[in-house]
């Protein structure tokens, strides 16, 4: 069968399925999943097909098209994307144009699993947050959306998030202690995995990913947090050496086959890049996690400082972050006199 014959058979079983009453969702899902389930075939990967694909209830099908997915998004190009997508898709869940850290997002809760990427910088150059529900509300927009995220989580013991951040939430003090504290005492902390540079934002921008699992009572969750360092002595990436999945394989080696992070793990010592701390060991720094032990080389030797053009840019992000931070100190001293 040629590729145009394969085409107008998929366009005569859709004009049937049109003329049966499918809506123009149904359609295109209908359409996608003729044309996915045909590829499979001519490729050979049909055989790998659960059976349990076939075989969702009306029950099943309906929560996922009205109830799995749901969200909100401030940005109005970026939720009308959000829109298409899930129209496209077949997914009539909510998902709100408006302030996460308002209270409209007060109703989104009770998720089974949270990946997010949170925007980073301060809340309208200083302002606070209005939603009313946060324990410590803050300028820090990425502190307030931690906080709003670990909110959002089942509380049944086992609902689980994993969430990039940057360096300061790590460190912050004040209100980011008490946060940290708040995260640990609710969730077990269990994995940091510390981002290598360049990958996310303008260069200077540290990052980290959090996996964190709700536990079932509020006290004492984290016993001990695992931390991999994937930045010190690793290359600079970017646009011209982009990091791929293949630079994760250790790390998932190392993480293990437990989504909740109970596998069993090793201390790799001060020489490998997979180490535990105690809650109490954590405890003694302030409940500070921005928590490193490799000599980086680079530091040493001057080797694999990046391109001329990156450091540039890298020392620019530094300062506008510097900037926007003495800004936001100015107008709170400003608001205390």
């Amino acid at each position: 069968m040629t590729t145009t014959e394969i085409v107008q058979k998929l366009w005569n079983l859709c004009n049937v399925l049109r003329d049966d009453g499918i809506t123009y969702h149904q359609y295109v899902t209908e359409l996608t999943y003729i044309l996915f389930l045909k590829m499979a075939k001519e490729t050979g990967a049909e055989k790998k097909i659960p059976k349990s694909y076939f075989d969702l209830t009306k029950e099943k099908v309906d929560f996922q098209e009205r109830q799995a997915f749901t969200g909100i998004e401030l940005v109005p190009d970026t939720h009308r994307l959000t829109l298409m997508n899930a129209m496209l898709h077949g997914i009539e869940g909510q998902i709100l144009q408006a302030d996460a850290l308002s209270n409209n997002g007060k109703q989104f809760r009770d998720y089974d699993v949270i990946l997010t990427n949170p925007p980073f910088g301060t809340k309208r150059g200083g302002e606070r947050p209005t939603r009313d529900d946060l324990t410590y509300p803050t300028s820090n927009k990425q502190l307030n959306f931690l906080q709003t995220i670990y909110r959002a989580l089942k509380n049944n013991g086992k609902a689980r998030d994993a969430v990039v951040l940057p360096d300061n939430v790590l460190f912050a003090d004040g209100d980011g202690q008490k946060i940290r504290a708040d995260l640990m005492n609710k969730y077990d902390l269990h994995t940091i995995l510390r981002l290598p540079t360049g990958i996310f934002y303008a260069q200077g921008v540290k990052t980290n990913v959090l996996f964190f699992t709700r536990g079932k009572t509020d006290k004492g969750n984290t016993k001990k947090v695992w931390v991999y360092d994937m930045r010190t002595n690793m290359p600079s990436f970017g646009k011209r050496n982009p990091l791929t999945i293949d630079h994760f394989t250790e790390f998932i080696a190392a993480y293990g086959k437990s989504p909740y992070g109970r596998s069993r793990r090793k201390d790799q010592g001060e020489t490998g890049r997979f180490r535990c701390f105690t809650r109490e060991q954590i405890a003694k720094r302030n409940d500070s996690l921005d928590i490193s032990w490799l000599q980086d080389d680079s530091v040493r030797n001057g080797d694999d400082l990046g391109e001329p053009a990156d450091i540039a840019e890298e020392i620019l992000a530094q300062l506008d972050l510097a900037t926007k931070e003495m800004q936001e100190l100015t107008k709170l001293l400003g608001e205390a006199s």
